[in-house]
């Protein structure tokens, strides 16, 4: 119908929203504190550890609650969005995720942390796709890839500023204050994003690719969920246990298998949940896999520089933190000097430009010594690293939203950002099987296998490389091509 169309349409074809940039400012920062919550708690385990006396195994639940039910609910959450309408959706995550951080926050037991952070992860998984659905939506033409750039920067920057500010407020006021933090923010974002974004910005449900569906597909919705379930649970497993362990491959088997059964699912449903051909597409197809590659190279990075920071040259939980403000700032320069090289060099030489940056740093990281120096060893290869991967972030969420139509940018978004935290899970269980006994701790271990780590950093932003050269649309961005009008 005509009149559906000129409502997806509307966003774009009216007069800029003047609060356009007070917007996106907003979605940031609630995004800010998604990605901050991914890598917050590592540098505070001991210290909740210690206050709520929990083992090894209950700590690394702290960390997995979060992520286990981020990473599996996010394509649902946002072809939810899509569905039902992206700002109260983005709405009810932001109160949910204020909330469950008021009672991580008071918790005083493990059980009760662990809950909350569940809770968290999946008012994260609602609240991200909504939100960046509807930066799509507010923004059009060149300033859409601009306001793209700056919601890429926040994957890097708040992972970074994560480990920054555990280690300020674990070293100061206490651990609780790593998630009573988030409560302002989102008093503050609350109010503020329906007083400034009006309804027409959000899908509105009608005939043709994103209608609502009559029925619910729920083996679609079921296998959509269980799948990325599956695949991080066993990734975690084989982390702390190796992926020969049982509890590793036996749930990465049964990802193989829910992945099977999720395109059986939507070949055979009369209304879908997802299109096929959607995720097919080439551009959605080369963003995602150098999302997982930048995401795991990165998160590996933090964890590896993090733990021989911490074990090995015995830094404080503060000191820690402090090292990776530069990382940050690198990061967030990279991804604004990405924004502008698009517009002149295209997708194809930008993302290999900084995947091959991403190369030369870990490689520098890869002479790490028991006894060595963290501003002459650590940084320079880090900050290195942090630069060509904030680029590889920008190419590869607005490749992958490039020519989306609207009443899938809730989809797409939720795509991109589950292949985010899919490559945080992996990446991790990687440099950790590689790492191996390096990574126990102790004076006596060897640091022979951080070298060999960061060597397979470097092997998989060499493959990233690749990646954007042959799967990355060619050319440049078309700000025509928007979420919008599609073909």
């Amino acid at each position: 119908m005509n009149t559906e169309r000129h409502t997806h349409g509307e966003a774009a074809d009216g007069p800029p929203d003047p609060r356009r940039w007070l917007i996106l400012a907003l979605l940031c920062m609630a995004q800010f504190m998604l990605i901050v919550d991914v890598t917050v708690v590592n540098v505070a385990l001991p210290t909740i550890g210690a206050e709520l006396s929990l083992g090894p195994s209950s700590l690394t639940w702290v960390v997995t609650a979060y992520t286990l039910f981020f990473g599996s609910l996010l394509l649902l959450g946002g072809r939810i969005g899509d569905l039902v309408g992206r700002r109260r959706m983005f709405l009810v995550g932001l109160a949910l995720f204020t909330a469950a951080s008021l009672v991580s926050g008071l918790a005083e037991s493990g059980g009760v942390l662990i809950g909350a952070r569940a809770v968290q992860g999946v008012a994260a998984a609602v609240m991200s796709p909504a939100a960046m659905a509807l930066v799509m939506t507010v923004f059009q033409g060149p300033e859409r890839n601009r306001a793209l750039g700056v919601w890429a920067a926040i994957g890097g920057t708040g992972a970074a500023f994560g480990v920054l500010i555990g280690g300020v407020l674990a070293s100061g006021p206490g651990w609780e204050w790593i998630f009573f933090v988030n409560v302002p923010i989102g008093l503050v974002v609350l109010p503020a994003v329906p007083a400034l974004l009006k309804e027409r910005t959000v899908a509105v449900h009608g005939h043709g690719h994103g209608e609502a569906p009559s029925g619910v597909d729920l083996p679609g919705a079921l296998t959509m969920t269980a799948t990325p379930a599956l695949l991080i649970y066993g990734l975690v497993q084989a982390r702390d246990h190796g992926f020969g362990d049982q509890s590793a491959w036996l749930p990465l088997l049964g990802a193989v298998v829910g992945a099977v059964l999720f395109v059986l699912a939507e070949r055979s449903a009369a209304t879908p949940l997802i299109r096929l051909p959607f995720l097919a597409r080439p551009s959605m197809v080369g963003g995602s896999l150098l999302m997982l590659a930048a995401s795991g190279v990165l998160i590996s990075a933090f964890f590896l520089c993090s733990f021989y920071l911490q074990h090995v040259l015995r830094f404080s939980a503060l000191r820690t933190g402090l090292m990776f403000l530069p990382v940050a700032i690198a990061t967030t320069l990279g991804a604004h000097l990405a924004s502008q090289a698009l517009a002149r060099l295209g997708w194809r030489v930008t993302a290999a430009a900084g995947m091959v940056l991403a190369v030369a740093g870990a490689l520098l990281l890869t002479g790490l010594e028991r006894e060595g120096n963290a501003w002459a060893q650590v940084l320079p290869g880090f900050l290195l690293l942090a630069f060509g991967l904030g680029t590889g972030f920008v190419c590869a969420i607005t490749s992958a939203m490039h020519g989306v139509e609207h009443a899938d940018a809730g989809l797409g978004s939720g795509l991109v950002n589950t292949c985010h935290e899919l490559g945080a899970s992996l990446g991790i269980a990687v440099v950790a099987a590689v790492a191996g006994t390096s990574l126990e701790g102790g004076r006596a271990a060897s640091v022979d296998g951080f070298g060999g780590a960061f060597l397979a950093c470097a092997a998989i932003a060499a493959m990233a490389a690749v990646v954007g050269l042959t799967l990355l649309p060619k050319g440049k961005p078309d700000p025509s091509a928007g979420p919008i009008m599609a073909h």
